[in-house]
């Protein structure tokens, strides 16, 4: 297995700031991205909220990947993100915080070995643990009861 790995895409311009991401070498369909007004028009996500989902979507996957790991057969899993910008000392808005609230669709004493799913499935995701070279992420996650099962930042 091969120790390198890379994703590609393209992105043009469809008007102001609006763009079309192509997701080169896949069949994925294209997506549009805009900056919200007053810049954009809003007619996509804008790349702040891009990111916020990747972080999500990437802890669910990871999460889902661990619980059946030790051959747990999961019922639906969602989330919950919310990414805080503020102004850096240059006043540029920045990504500075993300917080992802996980949620189980079972009771935690449903799954087996739920200790080490917790202690283990935020290190799975590859784009959480690569944006918190730079940006504080916490994790929470709820079981279907509204127990919470797992709380961390890194």
């Amino acid at each position: 297995m091969s120790d390198e790995q890379t994703v590609e895409l393209s992105l043009d311009q469809v008007s102001d700031y609006e763009f079309r991401v192509r997701f080169d070498g896949t069949s994925v369909p294209d997506l549009a991205t805009d900056e919200s007004e007053p810049l954009g028009h809003g007619a996509g996500p804008n790349p702040s909220r891009l990111l916020t989902a990747a972080v999500a979507n990437c802890l669910c996957a990871s999460l889902l990947f661990a619980l059946r790991k030790f051959k747990n057969e999961p019922d639906e899993l969602s989330a919950k993100a919310r990414a805080t910008l503020q102004r850096n000392e240059h006043g540029r808005w920045r990504v500075v915080h993300i917080t992802v609230d996980l949620k189980l669709g079972d009771a935690a004493a449903a799954l087996e070995h739920m200790d080490r799913v917790m202690s283990q499935f935020e290190d799975f995701c590859i784009v959480t643990e690569s944006v918190r070279q730079g940006i504080k992420v916490a994790v929470n996650v709820q079981d279907a009861d509204g127990v919470l099962v797992h709380s961390g930042e890194a």
